[in-house]
């Protein structure tokens, strides 16, 4: 395991020490705060019970997390450091010159600066190259954009590195060669903060009704497309030059307060804090993080699913760790058929358990699916094959529940082959999570054809491959509960 280094552990560094920790990094952690233990122990909270969900393949085993007394002794050793205190120049100055008199040459050093440019962070510096921006978005352990700004002084090998960091762990590098004030989204956000502040302080819309408007419009829209997509979309079959040429012209029309902002007076600090209490007060923060981390997962998840937006940078994740592990084998790969094989490794997501606070029993039936989807894959009938014309279809499915699971468990199926051969095939798979069973499911499954939609036999290839694993494994005895009919004594 790599070890990261965070020197700083707000809500930003903590995030940090979340992501990197839950993504099989060891941590050490400098601040000084003596709150600092108890503050992070509360953000990794949310993310072991956020994060893990994102995936439908488990993380890999978690870090070794150390809080330590001094910024040398935090970044020893360490090959990213991830620096994330306070945004006062001469504060990131002195921390920068303790970072680099301890730390390797060739570590990163990343900072979480919203505003400051990384040439501004290099001045002084002892090597200037060492230092970028790696300005992330709260929560750190769930979002997944970085912006990574550099300048010439960076080496370029130095970033690379660091852009490949980033990937491994899930995140989107968005690597700006030209430094700006507050980088790119930020800029954004103050565009639309500014414009928020008028709205409250003329009277037009609270606190609550701006919300919504970006909840329930546009933002549902950015979360998946962006803006300038979103616009190329308005403009219909025309595209984008069509959009730009109807709406354009109201660029010119006194919409916007964009070159002004409303001061500060406590009068207007006091009404929005006021609509604020009225919107979220009954909501404590962790209870709102919570509920933020609840809609995140489920709104990832599903772009997953469509392979769109972040759930692209979702489906990478899931095929790089599934790639270095058993799940990423073929049959040919595979030592020994005659014992059971992994198929599913991962964790049950929040969007997974029901009314009880454990695991609905929709989802065994998915995640037994998933592992016949797996063991498929194994034998050769995969997303190629199928395109082919050759399918397994299902034909009989049985499930026995045996004990409870919850949100965040590391559950395994493990999967026997009963039977199979020509048109046939019959699975046994059994979950566990560690040593304790959960569910048993059996299925029965049928080749086809899919321009005819009948059965016909498996391509030779599938067909020995499966052959293979039914004679190994035709000695062992029958599991308890094969063939059982719904009802049966245990």
């Amino acid at each position: 395991m790599k070890t990261a280094a965070i020197i700083g552990g707000g809500v930003i560094g903590g995030g940090w020490a979340a992501r990197f920790l839950l993504n099989g990094w060891h941590v050490r952690i400098f601040d000084p705060d003596p709150e600092a233990q108890r503050k992070i122990s509360a953000v990794l909270g949310n993310a072991r019970r956020s994060l893990p969900g994102l995936l439908d393949v488990a993380l890999p085993a978690e870090g070794v997390l150390t809080f330590h007394t001094s910024i040398a002794e935090a970044v020893e050793g360490a090959a990213w450091i991830q620096e994330s205190v306070p945004e006062r120049r001469e504060i990131k100055h002195e921390t920068f010159a303790a970072i680099q008199q301890a730390c390797a040459p060739d570590a990163v050093i990343g900072s979480s600066t919203s505003g400051f440019k990384p040439s501004e962070l290099q001045q002084g510096a002892l090597r200037a190259g060492q230092i970028m921006v790696c300005h992330p978005f709260n929560p750190v352990y769930l979002l997944p954009l970085v912006e990574v700004v550099t300048t010439k002084e960076n080496d370029q090998g130095l970033v690379a590195a660091a852009r490949q960091v980033l990937t491994g762990i899930g995140m989107h590098p968005l690597h700006l060669k030209k430094e700006i004030d507050a980088h790119v989204a930020d800029r954004f956000l103050e565009a639309v903060w500014r414009e928020a502040l008028w709205l409250v302080k003329d009277g037009i819309a609270t606190t609550e009704e701006i919300d919504d408007a970006i909840r329930y419009g546009f933002g549902i829209r950015w979360a998946q497309m962006g803006l300038f997509e979103t616009y190329r979309v308005a403009g219909g079959e025309a595209g984008m030059k069509h959009f730009m040429a109807q709406f354009g012209p109201a660029l010119k029309w006194p919409w916007t307060k964009l070159m002004d902002v409303p001061e500060f007076t406590e009068e207007l600090v006091g009404l929005i804090a006021g609509q604020s209490d009225a919107q979220s007060g009954h909501h404590t923060i962790r209870d709102l993080e919570r509920i933020r981390d609840n809609n995140l997962v489920a709104m990832m998840r599903a772009l997953k699913v469509q392979n769109w937006g972040a759930g692209a940078l979702l489906a990478g994740q899931e095929a790089r760790l599934r790639a270095g592990s058993e799940l990423g084998q073929r049959a040919a790969d595979i030592a020994d058929p005659a014992a059971p094989v992994l198929t599913i490794r991962r964790a049950v997501p929040l969007d997974w358990t029901d009314y009880n606070g454990h695991m609905n029993e929709a989802k065994y039936l998915q995640a037994f699916g998933d592992a016949t989807d797996r063991f498929m894959e194994l034998i050769g009938c995969d997303a190629e094959y199928i395109a082919s014309g050759g399918s397994y279809f299902t034909a009989e499915t049985h499930i026995r529940h045996i004990d409870e699971v919850h949100a965040g468990a590391i559950i395994e199926v493990r999967t026997r082959v009963l039977g199979g051969g020509g048109k046939k095939m019959h699975l046994w798979h059994e979950m566990f999570e560690g040593d304790r069973l959960l569910a048993t499911g059996e299925h029965f499954l049928l080749h086809v054809r899919l321009e005819t939609r009948r059965p016909a036999d498996a391509s030779p290839d599938i067909d020995a491959a499966l052959r293979r694993f039914v004679e190994a494994q035709a000695d062992q005895p029958r599991p308890e509960g094969a063939g059982r009919s719904i009802g049966a004594p245990r």
